[in-house]
């Protein structure tokens, strides 16, 4: 194998761990909210919180491609990425790409939204979990525009994930690699360039 298609390690184990573990327990609180199980969606959900805050913490202590830091794009290099992406040319990076790392960061935080609205709304309306102290802080309007607004950020989420399958399947195609097969082995191609 030459050292241009050369396999390397980018996704370590604690990120492939959070990423397939946020695909089967968002997809299991969706559910169990649409079937009102809500007390397996609430614990799906406090589950949900803990592996958010693991990946914010691994984003500053984890591997090289796992920190933040390593996919954070400036606005020029991110219009020169989207430039070569429609001409057909785009360039390959190890890690994150521009356009990846946009998705990464908004969907990182629509989640993060969501959790927090999800407590507050247990809190407020349920009378129970963390922020039980937001009773005393929070009327009943506000109450029930968290609660709605948690059900918007979850639309939000669901309109990102096809967005992001659209950009792996177009990445996989354009870098001539399989992006879904490297997020379970941690292994991508290594090509000059990044």
């Amino acid at each position: 194998m030459s050292d241009e298609t050369q396999q390397v390690k980018v996704w370590d184990l604690p990120v492939r761990l959070f990423h397939w573990s946020l695909v089967l327990a968002f997809a299991a609180a969706y559910f169990s909210a649409e079937l009102k199980v809500g007390f397996i969606h609430v614990w799906i959900g406090y589950f949900l919180c803990v592996l958010l805050l693991a990946r914010v913490g691994w984003g500053f202590a984890g591997n090289e491609f796992a920190r933040f830091r390593s996919f954070i794009f400036s606005p020029a290099e991110t219009l020169a990425y989207v430039r070569s992406l429609r001409q057909g040319q785009p360039v390959h990076y190890l890690g994150h790409n521009p356009a990846g790392a946009l998705m990464v960061f908004a969907l990182l935080g629509l989640l993060a939204l969501t959790f927090l609205s999800g407590l507050v709304t247990l809190a407020v309306i349920d009378f129970e979990g963390p922020l039980l102290f937001l009773i005393d802080y929070v009327d009943d309007d506000t109450s029930y525009f968290v609660r709605h607004l948690h059900g918007w950020l979850v639309n939000g989420i669901l309109i990102l994930i096809p967005l992001h399958l659209l950009g792996v399947v177009a990445g996989s195609i354009q870098h001539q690699e399989n992006l879904v097969r490297a997020m379970f082995t941690g292994k991508k191609k290594n090509v000059a360039g990044h």
